[in-house]
């Protein structure tokens, strides 16, 4: 007996039937959407990366006695990290289990869902929504630790020559700061301290100190630098992540 002959042979003997199109289809569906769903979840994680990159100022390591690796970790959303590869996973497996899945190599897979991923996470990126996004889950998740209490945290050492908050009080030399802490401060500064072309020294504005803690609440600036960076000036916290009112 021929293979095809034993083939009907053993369906008609385990009654095997068909199973029905539209069950083909909502597999394909719930991959299809899965997927899409993982790139979406793997973009808007590696934008909140991105945006945790660039406020990592790396001039700072020359200030501290950790490493850059240190540094990086410390700002670093592991959270999101986490979910970005958790996302990168679940799309290989959307690629994988798909109708022409069998023609993508391992290698290829993980390289099609990262390159969508870095895609649509740069275009959030420079549209400024992993700013919004990360800011979000700040103000509604009190578990969640944003990247600005993260920064907040690796700036408020004084004692260590680093110090952050908003400007009060401008006046020849000195500046009146407030700090995310809510302490009041005087810095002193010169025509030696580095001030970037973007820092306008104006009340209001949130910057970020590299010096010296002098006796009381005095402070001697070598470097101020804005907070948030180029193009964000105002956008700062006032506390862990909040802003002033």
């Amino acid at each position: 007996m021929d293979r095809s002959k034993k083939l009907i042979e053993k369906i008609k003997k385990e009654d095997i039937k068909p199973l029905p199109r539209w069950r083909f289809t909502l597999r394909n569906t719930l991959i299809i959407t899965g997927f899409i769903i993982a790139v979406l979840l793997g973009g808007l994680a590696f934008s909140i990366v991105l945006f945790a990159i660039q406020q990592t100022d790396f001039n700072l390591v020359s200030h501290l006695s950790h490493s850059a690796l240190e540094l990086f970790l410390g700002i670093l959303p592991i959270v999101w990290i986490v979910l970005l590869i958790v996302a990168l996973l679940l799309a290989m497996y959307g690629i994988r289990h798909s109708r022409r899945g069998y023609k993508f190599t391992l290698a290829r897979q993980l390289g099609f869902s990262v390159a969508l991923s870095i895609l649509l996470g740069t275009l959030f990126f420079i549209t400024g929504g992993a700013q919004r996004l990360e800011r979000a889950f700040d103000v509604h998740l009190s578990i969640y630790e944003s990247i600005n209490e993260k920064k907040i945290n690796l700036w408020m050492h004084p004692e260590e020559g680093r110090l952050a908050g908003r400007i009060e009080q401008v006046r020849n030399g000195m500046l009146q700061l407030t700090d995310f802490n809510g302490k009041s401060w005087r810095v002193e500064y010169d025509e030696s301290t580095f001030i970037p072309p973007v820092v306008l020294l104006e009340i209001g504005e949130q910057v970020k100190l590299l010096g010296e803690k002098l006796n009381g609440n005095r402070f001697d600036a070598k470097e101020i630098r804005p907070w948030e960076g180029p193009g964000r000036r105002g956008q700062g916290p006032g506390g862990p992540g909040r802003d002033f009112r």
